[in-house]
C-alpha cells in the first residue's frame, strides 16, 4: 500500500437532531434533543468514521477545517494533521466548536487509518487492557422516582456495577432521590451523583455529608469546574470514600493540567469528542499521567471504548442514556457492555468496527 491510497479525499460532515425518549435536565440545564455531528473521510477504498456530540454549528466548522487542513493529506499522518487543525482555528478560538469539530475529523482520521492498516483502532492505539468498566448514567432530574428506580434496576440487572444519577434541580428533594437510588440497585452496587456545577461549596459540603449515608462513592462537578478554588475546598471536605470527579468541558490539554495543578479533583474526566479526539485524549491522558492522576472518559461510550483500553490509569467510561441510545439506533456494529459491565471493542472489526445507517439518519438532519 503506497501513501497516495491513503490521501484523504472526499469530507462529509453533516448534523442530525435526534429527539430524547423523554424530557431531561440536570442540575443547570434541561433539553428533549441531541444532536450528533458525523465526519466521513474517503481515503482510498475506506470510509473514516468520526462524530461528535454538539450544536449543529460544528458541522460548518468541521467542514471549513476540512477542507483547508485535510483533503489531499495522507491520513496516517494524524499528529501533523491534528497540529495544522488546531493552528488552523488560532483566530476562531480553539476551545468549544472549534475544539469539538476537530475531535469527529481527529477520530474519523484514527478510523481510517486503522481501516487502512485492516486492523482495529484498538490495535492500532495499542490495548493497556482488554475492556474498560462502564457505569450507567442517567437518572436525570426530570425524573420521577420511580423512572428512577427503573432505569437503576434495569443496569443493576444487566450486570453494571456502577450507577450515575443527575443531581441539582431541587436540592431539598436530593437526599431522598439518592436514597430512592440506593434501594433501586441494592447494596452492592456504586452510586455516583452528578451536580453540573449546581452548587455553592458550602451546599456541596452539607449535601456530600448527607449522600455518604446512602454510600455514594463520587460525586461529580459539585461547583462549577470554572472555580477551581471551591471544587478544592469540596474536595478537602468530602467525606472518606467519596472522589470528586470533574474535566469534561476540557478542550486542551492546558485545562486539564490547570485543574490538576489546583488539586481540585480526584479523578479527571476526558471527553475525545470535546478534547480534540483521540489525539487529544491521549495528550490529556499523558498530562494526567504525570500527576499520577486516575482517568474516566465522559459519554460517546463506543468512541472511549476504544482509546480507554489503550490508557492503563483509565479507571471508566460512562455509558450515557442517550449516547448509548443513539449509538446504537444509528451504528451497526454497537457494543453494549457485557454481563459484567464491562465495554470490549471487537479487535477483529476495522477501524472503530461501527458503519453509519446513514438511511437511517437522514430523518434527524439538522
Amino acid at each position: 500500500m503506497g501513501m497516495t491510497e491513503g490521501a484523504i479525499g472526499d469530507v462529509d460532515v453533516r448534523a442530525y437532531t435526534i429527539p430524547t425518549d423523554a424530557p431531561e435536565a440536570d442540575g443547570t440545564f434541561s433539553w428533549n434533543s441531541t444532536t450528533l455531528v458525523v465526519a466521513e473521510l474517503q481515503c482510498g477504498d475506506v470510509r473514516g468514521l468520526g462524530y461528535t456530540y454538539g450544536n449543529a454549528a460544528v458541522a460548518i466548522v468541521a467542514k471549513r477545517i476540512a477542507e483547508q487542513c485535510l483533503t489531499g493529506k495522507p491520513a496516517f499522518d494524524i499528529p501533523g494533521l491534528h497540529a495544522s487543525m488546531v493552528a488552523a482555528v488560532r483566530n476562531d478560538g480553539s476551545r468549544g466548536i472549534c475544539a469539538m469539530a476537530i475531535a469527529a475529523l481527529d477520530i474519523a482520521l484514527w478510523d481510517a487509518k486503522a481501516r487502512l492498516f485492516d486492523c482495529s483502532v484498538v490495535k492500532l492505539l495499542g490495548a493497556a487492557q482488554s475492556g474498560v468498566n462502564a457505569y450507567g448514567s442517567g437518572g436525570f432530574t426530570s425524573y420521577t422516582d420511580d423512572q428512577l428506580r427503573q432505569q437503576f434496576s434495569q443496569w443493576a440487572q444487566a450486570g453494571m456495577r456502577a450507577v450515575k444519577m443527575k443531581i441539582g434541580s431541587h436540592p431539598d428533594a436530593d437526599p431522598g432521590r439518592v436514597h430512592a437510588a440506593r434501594e433501586a440497585i441494592g447494596e452492592n452496587i456504586a452510586l455516583f451523583v452528578d451536580a453540573n456545577g449546581a452548587f455553592s461549596a458550602r451546599q456541596a459540603i452539607a449535601l456530600a455529608a448527607r449522600f455518604v449515608e446512602d454510600r455514594v462513592s463520587w460525586f461529580e462537578e459539585p461547583v462549577s469546574s470554572d472555580r477551581l478554588a471551591d471544587m478544592r475546598r469540596v474536595r478537602d471536605a468530602a467525606p472518606l470514600g467519596m472522589d470528586i470527579a470533574a474535566g469534561e468541558y476540557g478542550y486542551d490539554p492546558l485545562y486539564f493540567r490547570n485543574m490538576l495543578n489546583a488539586e481540585a479533583v480526584d479523578v479527571l474526566q476526558l471527553d475525545a469528542t470535546r478534547c480534540r479526539g483521540f489525539t487529544g485524549f491521549l495528550q490529556g491522558a499523558a498530562v494526567a499521567s504525570s500527576f499520577g492522576a486516575p482517568l474516566s472518559a465522559h459519554c460517546a461510550p463506543s468512541l472511549h471504548m476504544h482509546v480507554g483500553c489503550a490508557v492503563a490509569s483509565l479507571r471508566n467510561v460512562e455509558y450515557f442514556h442517550d449516547h448509548a441510545r443513539i449509538e446504537q439506533m444509528l451504528f451497526e456494529g454497537f457494543i453494549a457492555p457485557n454481563d459484567e459491565g464491562k465495554l470490549e471493542p471487537d479487535s477483529t472489526r476495522p477501524g472503530l468496527g461501527l458503519t453509519f445507517k446513514r438511511r437511517d439518519a437522514e430523518k434527524f438532519a439538522a
